[in-house]
């Protein structure tokens, strides 16, 4: 159990770090034709703030980054599956990099597991309400894979370059002191 704080101390930084989140998912590179973009590496003070604290407050901050990301965004759909799984849980997994502590190779597996996850999310969203976007003849999940995998893919690639640039500078930041 975390004293009061530790508790105020978490609180904050997961205020300050969903800000800047959806400060960096403004600043859009590209942007798909029915939703998802490429951004300056809006997922790196997720995974930051999930790597420091732990898995279970980084997917809640994750949680609350995706929310809010639906209620003050673009809105690409209102389907309660969408909602779920383009914005709330997809940003959720992004916790999972919690998990992963330690060495740099240990990080960035972390950091992929929760992008991946992130990924499927997108996927199954894709298969369940945007497969009728599909050119005629294209199996669904082909169809989610490759649209996601578009955008997605540079993201992570930027993430984790950003990522592993930050490493060095806040290696003592991440290891949180008790």
């Amino acid at each position: 159990m975390r004293n009061d704080s530790s508790n105020v101390r978490m609180l904050v930084e997961a205020g300050v770090l969903i800000g800047l989140a959806y400060i960096m998912d403004m600043i859009r590179l590209f942007e798909m034709p029915q939703g998802g973009s490429v951004t300056l590496g809006s997922m790196i003070p997720i995974l930051i703030f999930a790597i420091r604290w732990g898995a279970k407050p980084g997917i809640m901050a994750g949680l609350v980054f995706g929310s809010m990301q639906f209620l003050l965004g673009p809105k690409w759909s209102f389907h309660p599956l969408s909602i779920l799984f383009d914005y709330v849980i997809a940003w959720g997994c992004l916790g999972f990099a919690g998990f992963f502590k330690g060495s740099m190779p240990k990080l960035m597996t972390g950091v992929a597991v929760a992008i991946f996850g992130r990924f499927v999310c997108h996927v199954i969203s894709g298969v369940t309400i945007w497969s009728s976007y599909a050119p005629e003849g294209t199996n669904a999940l082909v169809y989610s894979v490759g649209y996601n995998g578009t955008y997605l893919g540079v993201e992570a690639l930027i993430a984790m370059v950003v990522f592993s640039g930050l490493y060095k500078p806040l290696k003592s930041y991440m290891v949180r002191q008790a």
